[in-house]
C-alpha cells in the first residue's frame, strides 16, 4: 500500500522513549524520520542494557536491546548541535522538515537558538512537538520526570497492586513505561491533527506534551470514580474497581483471567460453573448488586474455580461466550497462534546483526502489513546521507563538519 506519511519530513531529537516512540510511529506509516543524536554517545537508551543484540560473529555489540525497540525506519545523523555549525545545520534541516520531536528540558534548545520561535522563523510551517515531564508552563515545569516517577506522581502507581493487608500489598509500577509510551502515541495524535490543521491554514503550531497530563488524561474511569464520589480509589489487585468479577482466579493448576462484561455472561458463566442460582440471587443478579456484594461472591467464585484445570474452564468459556483465558509471559505470548498469525513478530536487516527481531506495528490497513523502512539505525549511520541528499553537501564540506567535531565519525 502507498505509505499515507511518504510525504512527510519528520526530525527526531528525542531520547530515551516517550519521543522516539512516537518518531518510531510515524517511520512505520511512511515518514522519512531523522534521528539526530550527540556524536560519540547517541540516544541514552542504546547502553541500556544487557541485553545487547550480537554481531554476525557472535560478538555483543554496543546496541541495546530497548534501542532496537523504538527506533526502526530511522536515519541517524550525530551532530552536535552545542557548536554553531551543528547549530545551522540542524537549522537548514528543520527548514525543509514538517515535524520536530523535543524531549530537552523546557528551554533547552532555546538555549542554542534552536526552540520554536527561532524555527519557526525559518519554518513557519513546522509543527514543533516538545515532550517534558510536567509541560512547558506551570510550577513544575522545569523539573525532569521521568516515566517511574510520573507513574506516582499521575496517580497511576494509587490504584496498581495489591491493597493493604493483603500478602505482597503496596504500590508498583505497571511493568512497562507505559506512561512514556502513551505520551508517544498522544503525540503522533496531537501532529496528525496539527498537519490536518496546517493542510487549511499552512501554520504550524508549537505542540507541548507533559507526561503528568497524560498520566492523569488516561487514568479515565478511575480518575472520573474519585471526580464523581470525592473518593479516592485505592489498589485492588487485580479486581476491576466497576465490574464484578473481572480479575485473576486460581484454577487447579494455573492462574486464569475471568472478565465478566455483562450480566448475560454472568449467567452464561454461572451455568457453565455448575452454579445457576447465582444469577437469580439478588445479591448477584446484576454488575451494580455483584459490585455492592463483591466481598461475599468472590470467595464463592475462588473456591469453584479450583475444581477444574485452566484448560477445561478455558474451553468450557469460551463455548458460551464467556472472555477469558491465561495470563501469559513473553515467550507465550510469541508463541501463541493467534500473535503469529497476526505477523507480530518479525525480522529487519541490520548493519551490524544481519538482521534484528522486532514488534510489528498492530497498524493495519485493510488487513495490509506496513511497509518498514529498515532496522534501528547504528550511531550516525545515515550521517553521510542526509547532508548530501537533503542538504546537497558535499564531500569536503561534510568532512570539514566531522573534522572539526561537528559530525560524528562514521
Amino acid at each position: 500500500m502507498t505509505k499515507p506519511l511518504s510525504h512527510i519530513r519528520v526530525l527526531d531529537m528525542s531520547r530515551i522513549l516517550a519521543g522516539p516512540w512516537a518518531a518510531q510511529t510515524l517511520a512505520d506509516l511512511g515518514a522519512e524520520v531523522i534521528k539526530i543524536e550527540r556524536p560519540g554517545t547517541g540516544d541514552d537508551t542504546r547502553t541500556w542494557g544487557p541485553p545487547f543484540i550480537k554481531d554476525t560473529e557472535g560478538n555483543e555489540t554496543q546496541e541495546s536491546a530497548y534501542f532496537i525497540s523504538t527506533n526502526r525506519g530511522k536515519k541517524s545523523v550525530a551532530l552536535d548541535i552545542s557548536k554553531p555549525e551543528g547549530q545551522a545545520v540542524l537549522k537548514k534541516l528543520a527548514a525543509k522538515s514538517d515535524i520536530l520531536i523535543e524531549n530537552y528540558k523546557v528551554g533547552g534548545l532555546a538555549a542554542y537558538g534552536l526552540g520554536y520561535e527561532d524555527l519557526k522563523k525559518i519554518n513557519p510551517g513546522l509543527i514543533y512537538c516538545s515532550i517534558t515531564g510536567f509541560g512547558q508552563t506551570g510550577p513544575f515545569s522545569k523539573r525532569a520526570g521521568y516515566d517511574f516517577l510520573i507513574q506516582a506522581m499521575g496517580g497511576l502507581m494509587s490504584v496498581t497492586g495489591e491493597p493493604d493487608g493483603k500478602p505482597g500489598a503496596g504500590p508498583q509500577k505497571v511493568g512497562v513505561a507505559l506512561t512514556d509510551i502513551l505520551t508517544g502515541l498522544y503525540t503522533n495524535i496531537a501532529a496528525l491533527g496539527a498537519l490536518a490543521q496546517r493542510d487549511k491554514t499552512g501554520e504550524g503550531c508549537h505542540v507541548d506534551m507533559a507526561l503528568l497530563d497524560v498520566t492523569t488524561a488516561t487514568m479515565a474511569n478511575q480518575a472520573l470514580n474519585f471526580l464523581v464520589t470525592g473518593d479516592a480509589p485505592t489498589r485492588m489487585g487485580n479486581a476491576h474497581p466497576n465490574i464484578v468479577p473481572y480479575e485473576a482466579f486460581e484454577a487447579s493448576d494455573m492462574y486464569l483471567i475471568v472478565a465478566v462484561g455483562n450480566d448475560g455472561q454472568f449467567t452464561r458463566y454461572v451455568k457453565a460453573a455448575g452454579k445457576p442460582e447465582l444469577a437469580t440471587d439478588a445479591r448477584f443478579a446484576t454488575n451494580a448488586a455483584r459490585v455492592e456484594n463483591r466481598d461475599v461472591l468472590v470467595p464463592i467464585i475462588k473456591d469453584f474455580m479450583k475444581h477444574k484445570t485452566g484448560k477445561e474452564w478455558i474451553d468450557a468459556l469460551e463455548n458460551v461466550g464467556v472472555p477469558c483465558g491465561p495470563l501469559n509471559n513473553m515467550e507465550q505470548v510469541f508463541a501463541h497462534p493467534q500473535v503469529q498469525a497476526r505477523g507480530m513478530q518479525m525480522e529487519l536487516d541490520h548493519p551490524l546483526a544481519g538482521s534484528v527481531p522486532q514488534v510489528a506495528s498492530p497498524i493495519k490497513y485493510s488487513g495490509e502489513e506496513l511497509e518498514y523502512q529498515g532496522a534501528p539505525p547504528t550511531l550516525g549511520q545515515h550521517s553521510d546521507l542526509v547532508l548530501s541528499d537533503i542538504l546537497d553537501m558535499s564531500e569536503d564540506e561534510i568532512e570539514t563538519l566531522r573534522n572539526a567535531g561537528v559530525l560524528g565519525r562514521k
